[in-house]
């Protein structure tokens, strides 16, 4: 998931990707990816994918977060918290 933004003028051509990504996590059997992605108003929105599963078995759990955030990392540091606490109460049902 991407956006693009072409910015006319002596950059023709030049294309910026205006989305914010960290470096997945991988923590047990889920692989986290954050993402934040600017808006037109300059704020930035979270998502984060959590998958598990490999090949046909996959299971790809995508969250996006109404809260708006001034910058990329803050909008990077809530999607990672959110999918952390997620995977923690998964792992809290199975040890119970």
């Amino acid at each position: 998931m991407f956006s693009l933004l072409f910015v006319p003028g002596l950059s023709w051509g030049t294309v910026f990707d205006m989305n914010h990504h960290s470096s997945p996590i991988e923590v047990g059997k889920y692989r986290v990816s954050p993402l934040a992605t600017q808006n037109d108003q300059g704020s930035f929105a979270a998502s984060v994918s959590i998958r598990s599963g490999r090949g046909s078995a996959t299971h790809d759990r995508v969250s996006r977060f109404s809260t708006v955030f001034d910058n990329a990392p803050a909008a990077l540091h809530y999607a990672t918290e959110h999918a952390l606490a997620w995977i923690g109460e998964r792992s809290q049902a199975v040890h119970a």
